[in-house]
């Protein structure tokens, strides 16, 4: 074994000779969520159609007692409209 080839070789690369490296700048990075005008507004409708009941108790106790006082009329004229068009709107 001929050591003074690994010496020459051992120069050839330095690697008894250590470089010591510079420290990189250490920037913190974070994830940015943005929400578009559009999507608040979305959301803003969401929460109040969600607090909105499905039935309008006012409007229903209001009927049942017009109807049981019998005064609660409607025309028939105005009822067939109301069929008629709430049919053809499914249709659509």
């Amino acid at each position: 074994m001929r050591i003074d080839a690994y010496n020459k070789v051992s120069q050839l690369y330095n690697t008894s000779k250590v470089n010591k490296t510079n420290k990189t700048e250490t920037k913190s990075f974070s994830d940015k969520l943005e929400i578009s005008q559009t999507a608040m507004d979305y959301r803003v409708a969401k929460q109040i159609v969600a607090k909105t009941p499905d039935v309008r108790e006012d409007k229903i106790s209001e009927i049942k007692k017009r109807m049981e006082a019998g005064t609660y009329k409607v025309s028939n004229r105005d009822f067939a409209e109301k069929v008629v068009n709430r049919y053809f709107d499914e249709l659509a």
